[in-house]
């Protein structure tokens, strides 16, 4: 099942949970109009009387889901998060019914494609004024993400599941991000001579990981 985008199932501290299919959709409607300025003007212009402009809705309206600019933005980061992991799980399906000759290249190509569409997660990042709470959420989404690696190499069967192999992961997935962002500080579309280097960087690290497990087989 996917994930929701717009933030009220994910743990965000909304003033006030939508519960009918109206409700949501005019708070999709104004999460929507903070991506729109986010994008265009920066996490800075992301005020509460911005945003209830922009949707088109009282400033009392917002309040009641989004009651001042930390709550958007984390609500905007969790429908990032969500949209990232949904990817990613789509992914490990697909590697359990192929047999990829480029693992790392896939995982890679996939989430720049990614990057290229979502202004709103770029914009996020690369700006200033990121709450603890989204701090804290990023860095379990992460772990998430790392999991996700683990799932993939399970699914193609190059490793057995231990700490080991999860701490790899996860050390993967910080390297990955980090090289993924500077990759997109520079160039809109991705710096493609840094993304190719850290394919390379990756593909000689998680080939060690699995040769550990060869080593280790009898």
């Amino acid at each position: 099942m996917a994930r929701t985008t717009t933030g009220f199932d994910g743990g965000t501290p909304l003033r006030r949970t939508p519960r009918q299919a109206r409700s949501k959709a005019r708070l999709a409607l104004m999460l929507e109009a903070a991506e729109r300025i986010l994008v265009d003007d920066g996490v800075e212009a992301l005020t509460t009387t911005r945003v209830a402009a922009e949707a088109e809705v009282s400033v009392g309206s917002l309040y009641q889901y989004l009651p001042d600019r930390d709550a958007i933005i984390d609500a905007l980061a969790t429908g990032y998060f969500a949209r990232l992991e949904d990817v990613m799980d789509d992914l490990v399906r697909t590697a359990g019914r192929e047999r990829w000759d480029d693992p790392v290249g896939v995982l890679i190509d996939t989430f720049a494609r990614v990057y290229r569409t979502e202004h709103g997660f770029r914009a996020l990042w690369f700006g200033s004024g990121l709450t603890e709470r989204t701090r804290a959420a990023d860095r379990e989404h992460k772990r998430r993400m790392a999991d996700g690696i683990r799932r993939v190499l399970l699914a193609l069967g190059v490793a057995r599941d231990d700490e080991t192999l999860a701490r790899a992961c996860h050390a993967a997935i910080l390297a990955a991000d980090a090289l993924a962002q500077e990759a997109f500080r520079r160039a809109p579309e991705g710096d493609t001579d840094l993304l190719d280097e850290a394919k390379t960087m990756l593909r000689r690290y998680l080939t060690e990981v699995v040769a550990r497990y060869e080593q280790r087989s009898p």
